[in-house]
């Protein structure tokens, strides 16, 4: 059940492993038994380019996360390793120039690219068979011995820290333009990416309270059931809505724990934020409920879910301003609480 993340990057490694221990792999959604929350602003399922980006200047030599000088003489045929990744390659204005995707990469742009990768499950040889003259990846993308053998073929491969929070947006991007000979263009998409997160912010209802949101990462087809903590990724967009992280806040450390009746008490969550396949996998709203725990929260009692697809979630990128507006959106719905 590798998956996700570039979204899920390190926040979710754990998650993961869990599942690979217990399912071997993750089955299709289950079907929902029943409508799932209205989303009022979807994230649009297209990415927007940034227009006039200037030529690219090679050679570059650039930092790269694993602690390597990473020279890059051409970036013609760009292989990046993560859904995140490639949104921050083609807002750049550089899409033409990838050949290939993660499954991550679900923004319809990138969808005609063949899938090569599965973030955490790096097939060299599908890299390779591209002829790729630049890789970039994550420090959670592997396995290590797939990474060794595409930089043995002469391979120049930027490493970019995880995104983790809204801070990370903009060093994400200004490492990809950097290493793809776009400096000035990285400058700004960051400044536009911030700014349209700023705007957002201030539209948060004037009177609103702090709502207490639980992120619940959820898979029912293979029977994993998750309540974050201080370390799920999710805080940054939960505090930047204007809520408070009840998991963390009630003093879950982890990433992620199992859910349990007591872990929930705990939080008290006046809203439960969730991925849109996660929800259906569990039948949906009505089926979300019947976790043990759930209904007797007040998010449960209110049904008060935030659903944003789970491709963009955590990302932390270009897009990031679209699902902060869909969490404020469904969280104060009803006007503000």
């Amino acid at each position: 059940m590798r998956r996700l993340r570039t979204q899920l990057a390190t926040a979710l490694v754990s998650v993961l492993a869990l599942a690979l221990t217990t399912t071997g792999c993750e089955g299709p959604a289950e079907a929902s038994a029943a409508a799932t929350t209205t989303v009022p602003s979807p994230v649009a399922d297209r990415v927007e380019p940034l227009t006039d980006t200037a030529a690219t200047r090679f050679p570059v030599t650039v930092e790269s996360a694993d602690g390597r000088k990473v020279t890059v003489r051409k970036a013609r045929r760009i292989v990046p390793l993560s859904g995140s990744l490639s949104e921050i390659v083609f807002t750049l204005g550089l899409g033409d120039r990838v050949v290939a995707r993660d499954v991550t990469a679900t923004f319809e742009q990138a969808g005609n690219l063949p899938v090569v990768t599965r973030n955490h499950d790096v097939s060299a040889e599908s890299v390779l068979s591209l002829a790729p003259d630049l890789v970039i990846a994550e420090t959670a993308s592997g396995p290590r011995e797939a990474m060794d053998q595409i930089r043995a073929a002469g391979v120049p491969v930027l490493v970019v820290d995880p995104a983790k929070g809204l801070d990370d947006v903009g060093p994400r991007i200004r490492a990809v333009a950097g290493a793809l000979g776009v400096p000035a263009a990285g400058t700004r998409l960051t400044r536009r990416s911030q700014d349209r997160i700023a705007a957002v912010r201030k539209a948060i209802p004037a009177h609103a309270d702090h709502p207490r949101v639980a992120f619940l990462y959820l898979r029912g087809s293979a029977s994993v059931y998750l309540i974050g903590g201080a370390g799920s990724g999710a805080t940054s967009l939960v505090e930047a809505a204007g809520g408070i992280d009840a998991g963390a806040d009630s003093g879950l450390t982890k990433d992620f724990t199992a859910i349990t009746t007591e872990a929930l008490a705990k939080a008290a969550p006046d809203a439960i934020l969730v991925m849109s396949k996660g929800l259906e996998s569990v039948g949906g709203l009505d089926g979300l409920v019947k976790i043990p725990g759930i209904a007797q929260t007040p998010a449960g009692m209110e049904r008060r879910v935030v659903a944003i697809e789970d491709g963009v979630l955590l990302n932390y990128g270009p897009r990031t301003d679209q699902v902060l507006r869909s969490i404020v959106a469904q969280l104060y719905a009803d006007g503000a609480r």
